[in-house]
């Protein structure tokens, strides 16, 4: 299975929380779109002999595009790639971009899964994280792109954040499930360096965040999931039944992609690839004939440790043969025996030879894989 993820640089204003590559100028978009479409070419040989199962376009905003800048992008994968005629197609969108008139647009192209952006149904948190829509579009958003016919749909929402206590959270959950979606990512509100977010805590114009109320709102997360039908597949991914994420579903598999845009990164086999972070580089670059690339080759151990920290995060959990057969002997003994005390803790569970967090694991998901990790 082989996927593709296309980076849209571009955003209406920056959130405050958010660390992704983007530009808040329109500017370049179409010289951007230019570029995009001979990277496309210059990377179609890529996947030659596979069908490709799913395609995502991410960002920054890829709700920004046109109609005739998505027709462009659609038809040049489609005439470089062979796209299974069942393939996932995921654009992300928000909330404010999603009027009646660009539902009707999304839905003659060939997307036919949309992701979200709500975050939060409470317009105070929406306030809080410098987001451009408000609380009745993230309603009213979700509400037309199932009237026409978008029911293939997923939405983030983000807890942990300040002033939004237990009681708030459960409202922000149970609006959700009313709403009756199919698919939820839900993130833990995390500071990341450099962002506005980052600079107002060194400020001191807003506190650090509480750890343990984050905690808190996770295990909540958790259980109304859980009681509302949702299957926890992986630590921040919830779905009621058939609707796993196809495109994010490979990630954690190890599945080949390729990265299209500036930032944009690849996974083809041992090796990872990764475009240029800057809009006007990227482009100057294509317009040359070069790909603005740079590459790492992945070692066993580097590989050994991707797979443990992802593998974990899954209900398809970690296999002991996995790592026997694609790692080594001695990669599964050192596994074994690191892990054994989490087992005996309660943190982790054994059966068949494939290790699964339990729900007090996936509290300490990042230090258990770490604890793992060969250095």
């Amino acid at each position: 299975m082989a996927g593709i993820y296309i980076h849209i640089p571009f955003c209406k204003q920056a959130c405050n929380y958010c660390d992704f590559h983007f530009s808040t100028s329109l500017k370049m978009k179409s010289s951007f779109v230019a570029a995009l479409l001979m990277e496309i070419e210059l990377r179609k040989s890529v996947f030659e002999n596979q069908s490709i199962e799913s395609i995502y376009l991410g960002g920054g905003t890829p709700s920004l595009l046109n109609a005739n800048e998505l027709t462009l992008i659609f038809e040049k994968l489609a005439s470089s790639f062979f796209i299974s005629p069942d393939a996932e197609i995921t654009l992300e969108a928000n909330p404010d971009d999603l009027s009646f008139e660009k539902i009707q647009e999304l839905k003659k192209t060939p997307v036919n899964r949309l992701s979200i952006g709500i975050q939060s149904f409470r317009e105070a948190d929406l306030k809080f994280m410098n987001r451009a829509h408000t609380s009745s579009e993230a309603l009213s958003s979700i509400n037309m792109c199932k009237e026409a016919g978008f029911n293939n749909l997923t939405i983030d929402l983000i807890y942990g954040t300040p002033g939004m206590d237990e009681k708030a959270w459960l409202e922000n959950l149970h609006t959700a499930f009313k709403l009756n979606i199919p698919h939820i990512s839900s993130y833990a509100l995390t500071v990341e360096e450099k962002t506005p977010l980052h600079y107002q805590i060194l400020a001191n114009k807003i506190s650090e965040l509480d750890e343990q109320q984050c905690a808190l709102q996770f295990e909540i997360l958790m259980a109304e999931m859980k009681n509302n039908g949702y299957e926890q597949y992986e630590i921040s991914n919830f779905c009621k039944p058939n609707s796993y994420s196809r495109h994010n579903s490979s990630y954690w598999k190890k599945d080949n992609y390729l990265g299209l845009g500036p930032s944009a990164h690849s996974f083809l086999g041992d090796k990872r690839l990764w475009n240029v972070s800057n809009n006007g580089k990227y482009i100057k670059s294509l317009k040359e004939g070069i790909l603005p690339l740079q590459e790492e080759c992945l070692t066993v151990r580097d590989r050994y440790n991707e797979y443990v920290m992802t593998s974990l995060r899954t209900k398809w959990g970690c296999s002991l043969q996995v790592i026997e057969t694609d790692f080594s002997l001695e990669f599964a003994n050192y596994f074994k025996e690191e892990i054994k005390s989490y087992v005996v803790q309660g943190y982790v569970n054994l059966e068949m030879e494939v290790y699964y967090l339990t729900e007090s694991g996936k509290l300490l998901a990042d230090r258990i894989a770490s604890d793992l990790f060969k250095v």
